[in-house]
């Protein structure tokens, strides 16, 4: 494990990580809440065949899709370009994460500036 460069009067203090970790969670679930709300009628219903959530990872915001079947994992994948407008409306550096079925491949990891229409 690295040490940390800097003295430990520099570092925050364990109460000061912790409230940091829980600040994230609220923003990425008010994040989900309202990024599902400027969601179209057959964009909601997309996302409700999968299991769905953001994080945020140093300072990206990361929308994961998780496909139960293949059917969800191929119009959830044709629907990318949608979601990646949708997620510039929240961000401006972001990625997705598609993810098949378990044992059918990959997670596809794409930033939303690389997404064609």
């Amino acid at each position: 494990m690295n040490q940390p460069c800097l003295h430990p009067d520099d570092l925050p203090s364990p109460q000061t990580i912790k409230l940091s970790e829980i600040l994230f969670r609220q923003l990425e679930e008010a994040t989900k809440k309202s990024f599902f709300l400027t969601c179209d009628r057959m964009t909601r219903i997309l996302l409700s065949s999968c299991h769905w959530y953001f994080q945020i990872n140093s300072g990206v915001l990361t929308l994961i899709l998780i496909c139960n079947n293949m059917e969800s994992y191929r119009n959830i994948m044709k629907a990318v370009p949608q979601f990646a407008d949708h997620l510039k409306q929240f961000a401006n550096r972001a990625k997705i994460t598609v993810s098949s079925p378990v044992d059918k491949g990959i997670p596809w990891v794409l930033s939303i500036d690389n997404v064609l229409p």
